[in-house]
């Protein structure tokens, strides 16, 4: 899921808090290294879920990548559109936010889903980073009454599956929202060293 990489339509609180250019530099930078590397594996098919017209051009957005509408709506109704629009089988859903996760926490997802209805990538501060569904048994109001960009998030969203679902969880990974998540990512990973938001990769 990506909204398109323009000033004052993404990383809305780390713009106020580093400046426009800067925020958008690292959204540009992270998509790409993520869509790069996600891309690559044969274990599943990457498409990227855009806010935009799927034929809108920009250089972080690989060619190679397929592209979808998101759809219209708040995020749950965008993300209820992409799963209802995919092949039957699993699908793990994934945002831009979190530069540091690794190949393995994908392919753990989809492992879970062999087994379970569900499974979530925590976010740190409350919300979650992936959300993966096996599609196997319907999720009729899944994201009905969640609390989007709260700390309610992740139990909104298992609060509004069917109870008899199983649901698993993956790796917890910090979310890219401000400046402080920005510096603990750098001091954590090593990521986006040599310079302001330079990548040190």
């Amino acid at each position: 899921m990506a909204k398109p990489p323009l000033a004052g339509r993404v990383k809305t609180r780390l713009n106020r808090e580093i400046g426009t250019a800067a925020a958008v530099w690292f959204y540009r930078h992270a998509t790409a290294r993520l869509l790069h590397r996600l891309s690559k594996d044969p274990r599943w098919t990457t498409q990227l879920a855009v806010n935009a017209s799927p034929t809108a051009r920009f250089s972080c957005w690989p060619t190679g990548v397929q592209r979808v509408s998101q759809g219209q709506g708040d995020l749950g109704q965008r993300m209820t559109h992409v799963v209802r629009s995919l092949p039957p089988g699993p699908v793990v859903i994934i945002g831009t936010d979190t530069p540091q996760l690794e190949l393995a926490d994908i392919a753990m997802a989809f492992h879970r889903l062999g087994r379970d209805d569900a499974v979530f990538g925590p976010a740190e501060d409350g919300g979650y980073w992936l959300i993966g569904l096996a599609r196997r048994r319907p999720a009729v109001s899944l994201f009905d009454g969640v609390r989007w960009s709260t700390e309610n998030a992740l139990s909104d969203t298992i609060a509004s599956l069917p109870t008899a679902f199983d649901i698993s969880t993956t790796t917890t990974l910090l979310d890219v929202d401000t400046a402080d998540d920005l510096q603990l990512l750098r001091s954590r990973h090593g990521v986006y060293r040599g310079g302001p938001w330079r990548s040190g990769r």
